[in-house]
């Protein structure tokens, strides 16, 4: 499930798990405090709206009573049938089966970016991508509590409810979760290496944990996108896929979303021929442009150098570059540059 909007780890302090425990391994879990709980039980809670023709029930309903009929009263469910659903409400449904991974996802759309995703896992060799979202929250206590318990919630009568961070440390992924610090081990496990993620972290103005380590995380970043990602044609199609979902009411910041992936693949790129690093360098620039024509903006040119290419007829040397009278003795300038010249 991804309210990708919602922090709901958001405030107190975590009290560790005693590491007295070995299943629980070190570390790794902690008791979510007061606070943190009801914000789960607020965000649980929220009705989140699902456009499309039709009503859709709360996240509560949902989550906790695992509700399949979506459709609002009145409507005749035997018209209904699941390619109808789909089209509704359905953003996109993956499924993955191999070696090491077996699970699948459905997006529900919402207009304003909070789309509400069902992850059905059976195995999943990498579950998160930075330590900012490695986070996962077991609800069974909360689901018990709210299915037996006959008084509301307060902070003297509320559940223990668990967290675990799957980036292996739950007291520093909550500290880098604090400080908008970016941190990630083996990033060439991740499917596209979590290069575009990793920029959008930047243009949120979160920033390295560590300069020294930032340098080599993000060339294995690279790489893993461009094995993942080897024709121009499919990076295209991911990275317009990525605005698309994950700038939603936000179309100012997609320009310097991509001029920030421009950056990065610009330096850290090492795994590509020269012309191909050239080509991927050129369909961001393009993308950025089409950006500015939607939102009809001018780009800022104070660091910017235009560059112009002579016309092949300008290397021929009977090619006057000046109209002299045939009174006069001919002139001929002869421009002994064959390359692209700076218009400055």
């Amino acid at each position: 499930m991804d309210h990708s909007d919602e922090e709901v780890i958001v405030h107190g302090e975590c009290e560790k798990v005693s590491e007295e425990n070995p299943e629980l391994g070190v570390g790794r879990f902690n008791v979510l405090s007061w606070d943190q709980v009801r914000r789960l039980d607020e965000v649980l809670t929220e009705a989140v709206p699902v456009h499309g023709r039709g009503n859709f029930p709360t996240l509560e309903e949902v989550v906790l009573d695992c509700l399949l009929d979506f459709l609002p009263e009145g409507v005749s469910k035997d018209k209904m049938g699941p390619q109808t659903l789909k089209e509704a409400y359905v953003q996109k449904m993956v499924k993955v089966c191999n070696d090491t991974d077996r699970w699948s996802l459905i997006s529900l759309s919402n207009n304003s970016g909070k789309n509400v995703e069902l992850k059905f896992v059976d195995s999943l060799r990498r579950q998160f991508e930075f330590s900012v979202d490695s986070f996962q929250i077991v609800l069974d206590s909360l689901l018990l509590f709210y299915e037996c318990s006959e008084h509301a919630m307060s902070e003297r009568f509320h559940p223990s409810v668990l967290g675990e961070s799957m980036y292996g440390d739950f007291a520093a992924a909550y500290a880098h979760l604090l400080g908008r610090l970016i941190s990630t081990r083996t990033p060439e496990e991740i499917r596209g290496g979590g290069l575009l993620k990793y920029c959008n972290l930047l243009v949120r103005d979160f920033v390295p944990a560590s300069e020294a380590e930032i340098k080599t995380l993000e060339r294995y970043m690279c790489s893993r996108f461009f094995i993942d990602f080897p024709d121009l044609s499919e990076q295209q199609r991911k990275l317009e896929s990525y605005l698309r979902n994950h700038f939603i009411g936000e179309e100012a910041s997609k320009y310097e979303y991509l001029l920030t992936l421009w950056g990065v693949v610009n330096e850290s790129t090492v795994c590509l021929m020269g012309h191909e690093r050239r080509l991927t360098l050129g369909l961001i620039t393009a993308l950025a442009f089409r950006v500015l024509a939607e939102q009809n903006t001018i780009p800022n040119t104070a660091h910017v150098t235009c560059y112009y290419q002579p016309a092949p007829y300008a290397s021929d040397f009977n090619f006057s570059g000046y109209y002299l009278p045939s009174s006069q003795p001919t002139v001929t300038y002869l421009p002994s540059y064959s390359t692209w010249l700076s218009c400055s």
